[in-house]
């Protein structure tokens, strides 16, 4: 039951159970003192009356008529609110008569006054008049001392009762305030759950609560804006396959094509040389060259293609072999440049898709450096990291800096370096980018095979 309230609800019965509690200790407390003050009130009210009655006794075989005298004495105590006063003879037959109890309607309850006070004191005075013995009892009555405890005691009931109730009001509205923000987060958070990444919560109640939902807002911002960022990089990853397979359509229809028509007709050709009679040296060596020509231009434009498909020479050569001649390229097209790539000799083997991955992270860095950094110099470190515990895969890290102009404040990173991002995220790893007035760096994290 209690794992099925709700927060508030929680909150509400602790607190009626606190308050409860606390009316009743302190009830409680009056009860069980209750008990102590009435006899300590006996003592002192049987104590006062046998005192006093000893000192009339003493002078009683004094008096004209001594019994009238004890008579009238014992009448004129009985009168007394806490004590009652008895004579009695040598039989302990009753001389006076009996207490009358006064009926109170408003009275405590039989049982209180049984709880507090379960059995009268009484104490007995012996008298002697002419030699006629006889008794004086006292008994105590402390009605007024008990109906004035179990008045107390309702005062307080009431009273707590009140002020309790007052308090649990005032602390469900501060509570109820407090978490009022509680509803707002569930609704937002549904939102963000059906895609409706543009909710928002307004920060209210409690500073810790107020902090939750500022968290939220920015969690909810970060998040709508890396699905737009998803969207607009798979609408551009869609837009370059189709703008890539009609280049490629392009260039063989503008390039491949006419090469295998001019080698066609050289083939043919020389297919009319051989018929003849008298082949022309001259002319089979003249299509022979057009052939080597056109079969080399043919070898250069199929390097080109598969260098935009998959990087020449990294299967073959590695990873160092590749970037150093990535980096020897960039050398030889922009001599005002310094590039110092450095490659751990610790890096070991990686696996294909981690040099692959490796790979297209520097050249697409060093795309972005001589395209609009403006730097003087770029610096390339490829190092081993030690494996994560979680999985126990080895990484490495690629941080290639420039010493460049960086990004403008509030500037998005391009499709190259949100693509790339993307890519390792889906293999494990991390890329930032972070920018400065010393230029631009772009570290990465790259799973590798190697445990």
């Amino acid at each position: 039951m209690w794992q099925n309230l709700s927060l508030r609800a929680r909150i509400t019965l602790l607190l009626a159970l606190l308050l409860a509690l606390g009316l009743a200790v302190n009830i409680g407390r009056q009860v069980a003192e209750a008990g102590p003050r009435v006899q300590a009130e006996d003592q002192s009210v049987i104590r006062l009356a046998r005192e006093f009655i000893e000192m009339i006794v003493a002078d009683l075989n004094e008096a004209p008529d001594p019994d009238a005298r004890l008579n009238q004495i014992a009448r004129d105590l009985s009168r007394l609110r806490h004590v009652s006063i008895a004579l009695k003879d040598a039989g302990g037959n009753s001389l006076t008569p009996p207490r009358a109890d006064a009926d109170d309607a408003r009275g405590p309850p039989a049982w209180f006054v049984g709880l507090v006070h379960p059995e009268q004191t009484a104490v007995s005075v012996p008298v002697s008049i002419h030699g006629k013995p006889g008794t004086l009892v006292i008994t105590a009555h402390p009605d007024d001392e008990i109906a004035e405890i179990w008045d107390a005691i309702v005062t307080q009931l009431e009273v707590g009762s009140v002020i309790a109730l007052a308090l649990f009001l005032v602390m469900m509205n501060v509570i109820g305030r407090a978490l009022a923000p509680l509803q707002s987060l569930a609704n937002t958070m549904a939102e963000l759950e059906g895609g409706r990444y543009q909710a928002r919560v307004t920060p209210g109640g409690a500073p810790e609560l107020a902090a939750i939902c500022t968290k939220l807002n920015h969690l909810a911002a970060t998040l709508g804006e890396a699905v737009e960022d998803k969207r607009r990089l798979a609408e551009r990853t869609v837009s370059l396959q189709d703008v890539e397979r009609k280049e490629i359509a392009r260039e063989l229809h503008d390039e491949f094509g006419p090469y295998l028509f001019s080698l066609r007709a050289h083939a043919s050709a020389l297919a009319k040389q051989a018929d003849g009679r008298a082949p022309s040296a001259e002319a089979v060596r003249k299509h022979g060259s057009a052939m080597l020509e056109q079969i080399n231009a043919l070898q250069q434009f199929n390097r080109r293609v598969l260098e935009r498909l998959r990087p020449v020479g990294l299967a073959e050569l590695g990873l160092r072999q590749a970037l150093e001649s990535l980096s020897r390229l960039w050398r030889e097209s922009h001599p005002d440049v310094a590039i110092k790539t450095v490659i751990s000799p610790s890096l070991g083997v990686t696996g294909e898709t981690a040099d692959l991955t490796i790979y297209r992270i520097v050249q697409e860095a060093l795309t972005n450096v001589f395209r609009h950094a403006g730097a003087t110099s770029v610096n390339v470190v490829i190092e081993p990291v030690e494996p994560v515990e979680r999985d126990g895969r080895g990484r490495a890290r690629v941080r290639v800096s420039d010493n460049g102009r960086g990004m403008e404040p509030g500037q998005k990173l391009g499709f190259g370096l949100v693509g790339m991002r993307e890519r390792i995220l889906a293999l494990g790893g991390t890329l930032s980018v972070v920018s400065g007035d010393g230029g631009l760096t772009v570290e990465a994290l790259v799973p590798t095979a190697a445990a």
